[in-house]
């Protein structure tokens, strides 16, 4: 479903967004006023894998699933984009097609730019180039560190990184218990398991071992930290 007006709480997380919010007023007008709204259902495919670069989208609403399937057919989900992160430009330099499906992760609002008008505001902002090049070697940077994790770093401190990315992105403090924060993202332990590279039982395991340590609280509707200090010592445990 369209929407041609972004909500105040929307429009907010696009104009905070980390790296939206450093481009200049100028640049980011000119962006805001050619973008259109798009409103996706849970689970509804926003793009796929293999499709031409039409759009440059920013999430303002719930989450992006980005992920993609295995020959066998087996889901593998790379990450979740967050309200305020903006994706597909790479897809829009190259020209190259999309290499991974986008599915809405709750109810989803998205904005998107056209391709032509994508290059348009490149070519009347410099500026553009500079800000996209320092997002490219931002992902870049995670994405070495992400493949080192995975390489060096046994599953429990990986997960206790996950989840403190998790709180960053969609933490909700708790307003009955100080010092507590709700992850706001609804994660099945089947879906935390794929960002992981791991099994479900893996995880339930590690998990289970962290709430008897304090750390966190399984709850029905989702994950509690409990602790954030406990969480950053057993991410920073290599063993």
């Amino acid at each position: 479903m369209d929407d041609p007006i972004l909500t105040i709480e929307e429009r907010e997380a696009i104009n905070s967004g980390r790296w939206f919010s450093t481009l200049s007023p100028s640049l980011r007008h000119d962006i805001l006023r050619c973008a259109y709204v798009k409103r996706f259902k849970d689970g509804t495919l926003i793009c796929a894998r293999g499709d031409p670069p039409e759009e440059w989208i920013a999430c303002a609403k719930g989450a992006v699933r980005v992920s993609s399937t295995s020959i066998s057919g087996k889901q593998i989900t790379l990450t979740y984009v967050e309200p305020g992160i903006w994706f597909g430009d790479v897809a829009m330099f190259d020209g190259d097609r999309r290499t991974h499906d986008g599915y809405a992760h709750g109810d989803t609002t998205v904005l998107c730019v056209s391709k032509a008008d994508f290059h348009k505001i490149l070519a009347q902002h410099v500026e553009l180039y500079e800000a996209l090049l320092r997002l490219h070697a931002r992902r870049i940077r995670q994405l070495y560190g992400l493949v080192e994790d995975l390489n060096t770093l046994p599953l429990r401190a990986r997960l206790a990184k996950q989840l403190l990315h998790l709180v960053r992105s969609y933490g909700v403090p708790s307003l009955a218990n100080y010092g507590e924060v709700r992850i706001g993202l609804q994660l099945a332990q089947e879906e935390l398991a794929q960002l992981l590279g791991a099994s479900r039982q893996r995880v339930n395991q590690e998990l289970k071992s962290m709430e008897r340590e304090e750390a966190i609280r399984i709850e029905t509707g989702g994950l509690v930290v409990r602790k954030r200090d406990a969480l950053m010592r057993i991410a920073e445990s290599d063993t």
